[in-house]
């Protein structure tokens, strides 16, 4: 991948530290292509699009917008604080499930679309369709899945743990160490 002109980097962002770890290697990628990054959140209305559409007062939308307009600002601040991402980049809210949002924005074959590959537990795979893999599937551009931070199955532990009331020695998260 050289530097093109009017290249784009993609990335998903959810809010999610999967999400803020693949945003991170997406300013990476752009830094060293001298691409545009293009930040997007994807939104849908409460219930999804079916509902929205079958019911017979719909709400408005203009208040679930700016409420993924400032999920993706908090995203944007989590991972890069005030300083930004140091490249040139744009924030945009697209309403439609992740996967297509995603895939209809990276849609030319210049284009790298960066997303976090997701959990990878059995469960929630089965509850939740995986973004990463419809992304691998329908995209016309190529698709960097990065995976999980270390971290991520530490903090899902501690989650575990705090939620089922188990005993939690907080020196576990030092390696033992004061």
């Amino acid at each position: 991948m050289g530097d093109i002109e009017g290249r784009r980097i993609v990335a998903g962002v959810s809010g999610s530290l999967g999400s803020l770890v693949a945003l991170h290697w997406a300013a990476s990628e752009a830094r060293r292509h001298g691409a545009e990054l293009l930040t997007v959140l994807a939104w849908e209305p409460p219930g999804g699009e079916l509902t929205h559409r079958s019911s017979v007062f719909p709400p408005q939308m203009d208040g679930f917008r700016r409420e993924a307009s400032e999920r993706l600002y908090t995203a944007l601040r989590t991972a890069f604080g005030d300083a930004g991402p140091g490249v040139a980049f744009q924030g945009l809210v697209a309403r439609g499930t992740p996967g297509y949002a995603l895939v209809a924005t990276a849609d030319r074959a210049d284009d790298l679309l960066v997303i976090g590959a997701g959990c990878r537990g059995r469960v929630h795979r089965t509850l939740f369709p995986s973004v990463a893999r419809y992304c691998v599937a329908h995209a016309a551009c190529p698709v960097l899945a990065v995976p999980p931070s270390p971290l991520q199955s530490e903090l899902t532990s501690v989650h575990r743990r705090i939620s089922w009331r188990l005993p939690f020695d907080t020196r576990e998260l030092t390696d033992g160490q004061p």
